[in-house]
């Protein structure tokens, strides 16, 4: 008689999820030892770090996902996402796009949801605001600036001019500075499709709590990148809290006041809210607590059969010497971490000792817009153009699978022979109005 095959469920489909599937399918399927279950609330896995290119249009947005069917073939996906975690009777409740709630057994799981926007009860910030985690988020904000410019061509009253054409970017991490200087970047490159527009400035704005941008970079390279923004003429405000948005009107800390029709929230990530219906130990910011070999934790006694990476987790730092440092929330923690879990999971289903999470920090690299960059990338510091090269090259070796990098290095070949696509969409987000608008209600 075969042995049953052992279940383990991976909950979530992002840089964690993602990699652990694979890597699990691949070192597990001669054997056939295992039945891994996927469950993601979307069909693909979105590579971030691609978003602000997809925004401005430098690569085609289906080009910065990948599809989870598609690589992974030897796997069960389901689109859905899961409600709820029983550990202590090794079930999960999944919400499938339609129908009922589906209970679904496994013997392990790997829980990597990732994180949500850290936002704060600021008037308006709800009803204003749009994040920049998603897809979705990056191809709305890129209709909406283009859409903007269009609102501001047609426009007599200077005012309504005026408030279009601000846009405020809140938060001056990874995701903010770089969407706000490929925007604007895109954003310049069309105002000459505007004549109605020429001698108009355009005022987009930084709004950041602390005195720096990129702290992974470091302090002279976010120097560096301040200065360099300013050159190009936006505002930026470190220091300074957002206090309201109501209907547009920002109200900014240093007593600032003006209107804006776009609204950018990126300060932070949290852990995933689904961690609250789980029975697994969590710490005091909702993380699961997790040994560094990535098994979850409960006090000093790990919890057979649970793991846990990503932003969704506290991680020991063995690599810091300073007391009870964690990994922090990056997708060069996430990937290496999705390895070493993969690797310890099918360590522990052969009976033997799981092997500590330990990094060695490889640096950071960011973009500033097309042909500019800052980069930190072990002892070398790089700036302008040599670091926005080096930039995409760590990224085109980190995207999954051959199909994705021939796309994307297509869409960057092109971009140097042709202008930049400076085009709106914006009718894709409601696609039903123009029918509706022509179809008479039936009484």
């Amino acid at each position: 008689m075969t042995a049953t095959p052992h279940r383990i469920l991976v909950v979530g489909a992002g840089h964690v999820g993602f990699y652990v599937a694979q890597r699990l399918s691949r070192k597990l399927r001669r054997s056939r030892a295992a039945e891994i279950t996927v469950v993601a609330p979307e069909p693909h896995m979105t590579y971030q770090p691609f978003l602000p290119e997809a925004a401005a249009g430098s690569i085609e947005p289906r080009h910065a996902v990948v599809p989870l069917r598609q690589q992974l073939r030897r796997c069960r996906v389901i689109t859905g996402s899961v409600t709820g975690i029983d550990h202590a009777n090794r079930t999960a409740t999944v919400r499938p796009v339609v129908g009922p709630p589906l209970p679904i057994e496994y013997d392990q799981v790997v829980v990597a949801p990732g994180s949500v926007s850290r936002t704060l009860p600021i008037p308006g910030l709800r009803e204003q605001a749009v994040g920049f985690k998603t897809l979705g988020e990056a191809i709305w904000l890129r209709n909406r600036v283009l859409e903007r410019l269009d609102i501001a061509a047609a426009a007599t009253d200077p005012r309504i001019r005026r408030r279009a054409l601000t846009f405020v970017f809140v938060g001056a991490g990874y995701a903010g500075i770089e969407a706000l200087a490929e925007l604007e970047d895109m954003a310049k490159a069309a105002l000459r499709y505007y004549p109605e527009l020429a001698g108009v400035t355009m005022h987009w704005v930084l709004v950041e709590a602390t005195q720096r941008v990129l702290p992974e970079v470091g302090r002279d390279l976010g120097a560096y990148a301040v200065t360099q923004l300013l050159k190009r003429g936006l505002d930026i405000r470190l220091g300074t809290l957002l206090k309201s948005c109501v209907d547009g009107n920002v109200e900014l800390s240093d007593g600032d006041r003006f209107e804006a029709d776009t609204i950018v929230w990126t300060a932070g990530v949290r852990a995933h809210p689904l961690l609250a219906s789980t029975d697994l130990p969590r710490d005091d910011k909702g993380r699961l607590t997790c040994l560094p070999t990535l098994q979850v934790v409960d006090g000093d006694r790990p919890v057979p059969g649970a793991w846990s990476a990503g932003d969704c987790a506290a991680v020991p730092d063995l690599s810091s010497e300073e007391p009870g440092a964690l990994t922090g929330p990056s997708a060069q923690h996430a990937v290496r971490q999705a390895v070493r879990l993969a690797d310890n999971l099918v360590l522990a289903l052969r009976g033997r000792p799981a092997i500590p999470y330990r990094h060695r920090y490889a640096g950071s690299v960011a973009s500033l817009g097309l042909y500019k960059g800052v980069a930190h990338v072990y002892r070398l510091k790089l700036r302008g153009w040599p670091a926005w090269f080096l930039h995409r090259s760590y990224h085109m070796t980190r995207i999954p699978s051959l199909d994705r990098r021939i796309r994307v290095l297509g869409d960057w070949t092109l971009q140097l022979f042709l202008r930049r696509e400076v085009i709106s969409l914006g009718e894709l987000h409601q696609p039903r109005d123009p029918f509706v608008d022509v179809t008479p209600p039936v009484r």
